[in-house]
């Protein structure tokens, strides 16, 4: 009869008894940071993502391009870019103020604020 080694990955617990693999949680990549802070004016919603895109429909609702730059007619989207993204708006109907770190604008139903994150402290 043959022996089989079985490695043995060291776990520790907190005081909740929930368990933690030490080696396993150094191997996982550790997710990015976000990079952009997203707040619905009407109910103070708050998103978060790595990246932002704007994004353009045809006149039948599809899409049509998509941008690096806000304008009015276009939708922001956030990251994650697939099918499980973030948040996506209505339609940008007027840019109430612009600068590189920060923008107001109004969509078809939502006045927001988006916000650039400044990481540089982590």
């Amino acid at each position: 009869m043959s022996k089989i080694k079985q490695t043995k990955i060291p776990v520790t617990t907190d005081s909740d008894g929930n368990i933690y693999m030490d080696q396993l949680d150094a191997m996982l990549p550790k997710p990015e940071s976000p990079k952009w802070k997203l707040v619905r004016e009407r109910d103070g919603l708050t998103k978060q993502s790595r990246d932002v895109m704007w994004i353009e429909f045809d006149d039948n609702g599809f899409f049509k391009a998509k941008h690096n730059e806000p304008a009015v007619g276009r939708s922001l989207i956030m990251s994650p870019f697939n099918v499980f993204f973030t948040w996506q708006t209505t339609v940008v109907t007027k840019v109430v103020e612009q600068r590189e770190d920060y923008l107001h604008f109004e969509t078809e139903n939502s006045t927001y604020e988006l916000f650039k994150i400044n990481n540089q402290d982590e």
